[in-house]
């Protein structure tokens, strides 16, 4: 908003260029202000102060009651709504032939009452720590693995791959085709491997997902045996 003595320099320069004979509407241009702008500020005696921080403004007719408002925070910490957010509390109260307010006003009611989080038994938000990684410089210093599908000649019937890879040399150090996940099959794989790529020392990384094969108690039993050190993601 432009104050008072800002709209009377304003309209002054206006009225010198126009009276050097400029039109109006160029002279409203070069102070960026539409010329209605012009006509507006200076319509009645002297130049007007903005209206709009006075203005009388009437309150919505749907704005809801303070009654409605406090329905809306008993509804939303009721046992069966008080662990769900407002995009789901509204259309399970639709299914019941309940409407109370808009998805917008639950939230907004929310959160002015200080409750648009963890309300009921939902949780606190917790802080993941950054995996460590892993730099390889040279082969057999960061093994990487995974399972995955192999279509067969039967649709709905897959293979499982089982792979391991050098991620310095990308050689593929291991791999078996099993009917099944298991931990079994894989720390069966992860012992050949080691075995055929001559691992004796302690050092090698094996990086994997969170997969069960992968953090199941065989697995993670053969790795402490060989010195593997297991990484997995996030």
């Amino acid at each position: 908003m432009i104050n008072v003595p800002d709209r009377r320099r304003t309209v002054e320069l206006i009225e010198e260029a126009v009276d050097a004979g400029a039109p109006a509407q160029k002279a409203c241009e070069e102070l960026e202000i539409s010329l209605r702008t012009y006509k507006r500020w200076t319509d009645g005696d002297g130049v007007k102060a903005d209206g709009r921080p006075d203005a009388e403004r009437p309150e919505p007719a749907n704005k809801l009651k303070p009654e409605e408002r406090q329905q809306i925070l008993e509804t939303c910490n009721e046992e069966a709504y008080r662990s769900l957010p407002p995009s789901q509390i509204v259309p399970a109260l639709a299914d019941k032939d309940t409407y109370i307010a808009s998805e917008s006003s639950f939230y907004r009611i929310l959160k002015e009452a200080d409750q648009l989080h963890r309300r009921g038994r939902a949780q606190a938000p917790r802080r993941v720590s950054k995996p460590e990684a892993y730099k390889a410089t040279a082969p057999n210093q960061v093994w990487s693995w995974d399972i995955t599908f192999l279509a067969t000649t039967i649709t709905g019937i897959f293979y499982r791959l089982y792979l391991v890879m050098d991620i310095y040399s990308r050689k593929i150090v291991g791999w078996e085709i099993h009917e099944n996940e298991t931990a079994d099959h894989a720390s069966l794989l992860i012992r050949k491997a080691c075995l055929a790529e001559g691992i004796s020392e302690q050092g090698l990384v094996l990086h994997s997902d969170n997969g069960s094969p992968m953090k199941g108690a065989t697995m993670l039993a053969t790795l402490q045996r060989l010195g593997v050190v297991p990484s997995f993601s996030r």
